[in-house]
């Protein structure tokens, strides 16, 4: 699967749980959607993902990537129920960082 590098980055800032890394692939002005959620900015981006982190010990294993639409399909694992999923996250790109983000089941 060819990924943007961004993308292979964010995967594995998730894999090896460091939220700073994770935060640090979004521009300074990044939005995020999740859960019913908006997150704004690296700071929130960071604390949101910190969290999650800690509550389910997620692991993300990309399934597929559609190019065209900036869509990686993948198996979400960790300790929430109904473990492991399979998410979309929907990317907008900007100058090589990550400009938004939904996820959707």
């Amino acid at each position: 699967m060819n990924l943007p590098n961004i993308i292979t980055a964010l995967v594995n800032a998730q894999n090896q749980y460091d939220s700073h890394s994770y935060a640090e692939c979004f521009t300074d002005n990044a939005v995020v959607f999740d859960e019913g959620k908006t997150y704004n900015g690296k700071p929130e981006i960071e604390n949101w993902i910190s969290e999650a982190n800690n509550e389910y010990k997620t692991i993300m294993k990309p399934l597929n990537y559609n190019e065209k639409e900036n869509i990686l399909s993948a198996e979400i694992s960790g300790t929430f129920p109904g473990s492991p999923a399979i998410l979309k996250y929907h990317f907008e790109l900007n100058n090589e960082l990550i400009q938004s983000l939904k996820i959707t089941g």
